[in-house]
């Protein structure tokens, strides 16, 4: 396979009625380099799998597939699940620059790597371009646009650390650092992995935003979303710890701002605590 200047990163577990959706959005791409798609299945005991084998032999020039037989885990805490597959995935991607895209969601710009990746090329100084994406809910619930007419178009580290969620995992294209160097030592006990990638990657460079909205996130049922949940007492005392960890790894530089966040969760267990 031809060296790939983006590795398209996508984890799946059990998304049988997405995946195609999700594999057609990342093969329309029209780009002037090449790429690759990475994608890695946990263990499904649905259709994925076989659905994602038939694109990868449709594709051998563009698919790397990870099919594992059994689920990676952990299976405890359930906060963690998928963290092995993701994890593994991320160190398989091989190109200067990774996009993610979780099996359930989907690409509808045919542009979109292409415009991130012409970003990046001509501004070295930022580790990560995201963009905007439609929400749609699996209950019906109306839809809405994930970031809101406000949001800035450059953000950074300390934006990131007031732990307001406004990069979409979708939308997120970044500079591959993890090629040569190993995740934080704090990484491995986040429960927010896509939150703890990101503070890594603000660490090394500035945010920048597109504000074009070039994709589908989708809420359903099955989405980790509904067990990081703000009433999930393991979930916040363990976002309370990451940001804790940072703080040493960031050697206090962020302290004000961090101290701020810590006391946000704690406000909130002590609300649950007293419910």
């Amino acid at each position: 396979m031809e060296a790939c200047k983006v590795s398209v990163c996508v984890p799946t577990y059990n998304h049988e009625q997405f995946i195609t959706q999700t594999l057609d959005g990342a093969l329309m791409q029209q780009t002037t380099f090449p790429f690759e798609i990475v994608i890695g299945d946990d263990g499904s005991t649905d259709g994925a799998p076989a659905l994602i084998r038939r694109y990868a032999n449709q594709h051998p020039d563009l698919i790397r597939a990870f099919l594992h037989p059994h689920n990676l885990g952990p299976q405890e805490p359930r906060e963690f699940a998928g963290r092995n597959n993701v994890l593994g995935l991320l160190k398989a991607c091989r190109g200067e620059y990774v996009a993610l895209c979780e099996g359930d969601d989907y690409w509808t710009d045919p542009f979109k790597l292409q415009k991130q990746v012409d970003f990046m090329d001509f501004h070295p100084a930022y580790s990560i371009c995201h963009h905007n994406l439609r929400v749609i809910y699996e209950d019906g619930s109306p839809e809405h646009l994930f970031n809101t007419p406000e949001q800035k178009s450059d953000s950074t580290l300390t934006d990131v650390l007031e732990d307001r969620w406004f990069i979409a995992t979708a939308s997120t294209l970044y500079r591959n650092i993890f090629r040569e160097q190993d995740f934080a030592d704090w990484h491995h006990r986040a429960a927010s992995g896509d939150w703890a990638l990101v503070i890594q990657l603000a660490a090394q460079g500035k945010i920048h935003y597109l504000n074009e909205t070039m994709g589908v996130y989708r809420k359903h049922r099955g989405g980790l979303s509904n067990v990081h949940s703000n009433v999930n007492c393991f979930f916040l005392k363990n976002r309370r710890e990451m940001f804790e960890a940072i703080n040493a790894w960031t050697d206090y530089r962020y302290d004000a701002t961090l101290q701020r966040t810590i006391a946000r969760y704690d406000e909130q267990l002590n609300r649950i605590n007293n419910i």
